[in-house]
């Protein structure tokens, strides 16, 4: 079961990682337009919020992974729940799919780490 909460965590962590890629770096290029379906203009517009909010999501990952290391499940689990939270509203405010990605596998992860304990 430990393993599984470790391999559930981590793979929460590069999902957020990947998020701080395409939207710091990616926003303006192809692929970060395909992804969150914005116009060239309206990406132009939003660069620096978008930046903003990829910082936010490496802050996530970063912690996932330190307190990971350091085995502080509580710890992790109030960051796999900031991320719920973040999925929750993200669906609700922007796009359901958000849920799916984002929240889906925060709960895997709790749960994992919920039954083992």
């Amino acid at each position: 079961m430990l393993i599984l909460a470790n391999v559930l965590v981590v793979l929460v962590a590069l999902l957020h990682v990947y998020f701080l890629v395409l939207e710091m770096f990616l926003w303006t290029r192809p692929l970060g337009l395909k992804t969150f379906r914005n116009s060239p203009e309206k990406a132009e517009t939003t660069r620096v919020l978008a930046a903003n909010q990829g910082l936010y999501n490496g802050f996530l990952a970063a912690g996932l992974l330190y307190y990971l290391y350091l085995g502080e499940w509580q710890v992790v689990m109030f960051f796999l729940h900031c991320v719920l939270v973040a999925a929750v509203y993200g669906a609700w405010s922007v796009n359901r799919r958000i849920f799916f990605v984002q929240g889906i596998p925060a709960i895997a992860a709790i749960a994992v780490i919920w039954l083992g304990q």
